[in-house]
């Protein structure tokens, strides 16, 4: 799977607002994820906010998006490692996350420690027609202070909309599976 990180954090960089006025704070009720409008859309993104906020979490999720359908000049074949003729249907979403907070990214160096190790178990991950990008932005958790969050973008694509689909719950589940799974993710 292919899979990358970058920073995201001067000028007109885009922040993470972990109070924006919709939020659906997934941490004390990660089952509320299947009410999300965008869980009804797909529900795989469901299952990987559910683990992504769940109690034993060492982060939480403030936002997502859902795109189903992505124009061929939204994504790259070639950096999905797509086979030709693998690319006529893709798709993709967004989650912003956020670290717990006895766990916070105060500086972009923890937040980037904690998004190479996860980039580089993502990469040992037979899964071709995906790819996962992690954008350190700053992050608003608290009022009054910047910290940093990380927005994690997944796209895949297919011949059909449905393989396209099937990759991209496959690239979830990874991505749940790293974060989750991955000790050094603090």
């Amino acid at each position: 799977m292919e899979a990358d990180w970058e920073f995201q954090i001067g000028g007109d960089a885009p922040a993470i607002d972990a109070h924006w006025p919709r939020i659906v704070d997934l941490r004390s009720s990660p089952e509320r994820a299947w009410q999300l409008p965008e869980a009804a859309q797909f529900p795989a993104l469901a299952e990987t906010l559910a683990k992504l906020n769940a109690p034993a979490s060492t982060v939480w999720t403030s936002k997502c998006d859902f795109w189903p359908h992505l124009e061929a000049d939204e994504f790259d074949a070639d950096e999905m490692d797509a086979p030709p003729g693998c690319a006529a249907h893709a798709m993709g979403c967004y989650i912003d996350i956020l670290p717990r907070e006895n766990k916070r990214w105060e500086l972009p160096e923890l937040a980037s420690a904690a998004c190479k190790p996860v980039c580089s178990l993502l990469r040992t991950v037979p899964l071709r027609r995906s790819r996962i990008d992690l954008v350190i932005r700053c992050a608003v958790i608290t009022p009054g202070r910047t910290d940093f969050g990380v927005t994690a973008y997944l796209t895949s694509c297919g011949a059909t909309e449905d393989d396209a689909a099937v990759a991209l719950l496959a690239a979830l589940a990874a991505f749940a599976g790293a974060l989750c799974g991955q000790s050094t993710v603090e």
